[in-house]
């Protein structure tokens, strides 16, 4: 049971670790046991926009983390699902819908990919070198690795494209007249490139947190009604003897939160602080949906608005806090950063505990 729609089960799915709007199935990002990343983001095309309710890009994110035991077999998960059930419904928990098409970033030990879809059609890019970002935009233009196998006949009989010379994605399924949301993600897009590129050959976990930090750009986005919710920088080690490490913030404003890091192991502690709460009466699930609303908002979100708002009232108090939390980050920042020189070598139990135990710390610093 996927967020709207019910599909066929695997035989056998990953472990996975999910950064994901409360209300639905699916996830913005996450990660699974073999070390693979997906995340995602909405575009508008040319294609229009379902009106049923079908797979959403978040579900996709998901399907493929769940089936994928690398980025190429997520990619593959999801433009079947693409293709056969289609993707549509309200991405938003509110009344009046709001529908979206996907992009997706996707990345293992040993090779990234963008895939960028429109309705049922996609496009998809190896990323072979240096670095690579999605901002709401299609932004893949001939350099296609797969695509859809009647993309172009697709373009074609639309007039987007005259079925000679070279042949653009962004060019042929970008909308003419672009809305207001996709102009505003084209600086952000452009600026997300341009701070990539000026870190080139030495781009580590705190260069990745400090970019989505960046509030001039518009990447990191703390404006009334719309924050960033969540963050999640992860390290992928091409040696397959060291663990993947993924730091999730699992709070908003990554300016004012803590990435904390997460590793696969047996046995993980559960963390029910960040788990958002269950309803039976759950204006999701029933229909007409989102009709009322519910408080979704898990413990340490909870704790971490009521620092914020501290921190807006006592600009010194919440400077210390802003000190304190640095300092927990760094701390988890060093320690992975040994345990992936291979200087110390952790027991299973002690990472098994590891997110659990950053995330009690940062509640203790919020009481």
């Amino acid at each position: 049971q996927c967020t709207y729609l019910q599909i066929e089960q695997a035989q056998r799915t990953h472990a996975v670790v999910l950064s994901r709007p409360a209300w639905l199935w699916g996830a913005e990002m996450g990660a699974n046991d073999c070390g693979v990343c997906v995340g995602n983001e909405g575009v508008w095309s040319r294609e229009p926009l379902g009106e049923g309710e079908a797979l959403l890009g978040m579900d996709l994110v998901r399907l493929g983390l769940e089936r994928g035991g690398s980025a190429r077999e997520a990619l593959e998960v999801i433009t079947a699902l693409l293709e056969r059930h289609g993707q549509g419904g309200s991405c938003k928990e509110e009344p009046e819908p709001f529908v979206y098409h996907n992009t997706f970033l996707l990345a293992d030990r040993t090779e990234a990919w963008v895939l960028e879809t429109a309705g049922r059609y996609w496009a998809a890019q190896r990323v072979s070198e240096g670095s690579r970002n999605i901002s709401n935009q299609l932004s893949i233009g001939s350099d296609i690795t797969a695509e859809h196998p009647g993309l172009r006949e697709r373009a074609q009989s639309q007039g987007w494209w005259s079925g000679h010379g070279e042949f653009s994605f962004t060019q042929a399924f970008s909308l003419e007249q672009q809305p207001p949301r996709m102009e505003a993600a084209k600086a952000r897009f452009h600026a997300g490139r341009e701070l990539l590129r000026q870190h080139a050959g030495h781009i580590t976990a705190e260069t990745l947190m400090s970019i989505l930090r960046d509030k001039a750009s518009g990447i990191c986005v703390d404006a009334e009604g719309f924050r960033t919710a969540g963050s999640m920088v992860s390290v992928l080690p091409r040696d397959p003897a060291l663990p993947c490490v993924h730091f999730f913030t699992a709070t908003p404003d990554p300016s004012r939160s803590v990435f904390k890091p997460f590793v696969f192991v047996a046995g993980i502690k559960p963390v029910p602080q960040v788990r958002s709460p269950t309803f039976l009466q759950d204006p999701a699930r029933q229909i007409p949906r989102f009709q009322s609303s519910v408080d979704r908002r898990h413990e340490l979100y909870r704790r971490h608005q009521a620092a914020l708002e501290l921190m807006e009232q006592d600009q010194e108090r919440g400077q210390q806090l802003l000190q304190m939390l640095q300092e927990l980050e760094k701390q988890g920042l060093e320690g992975m950063r040994e345990l992936l020189e291979g200087s110390v070598t952790p027991c299973p139990e002690e990472l098994a505990d590891l997110f659990f135990d950053c995330v009690e710390a940062e509640m203790k610093f919020y009481t």
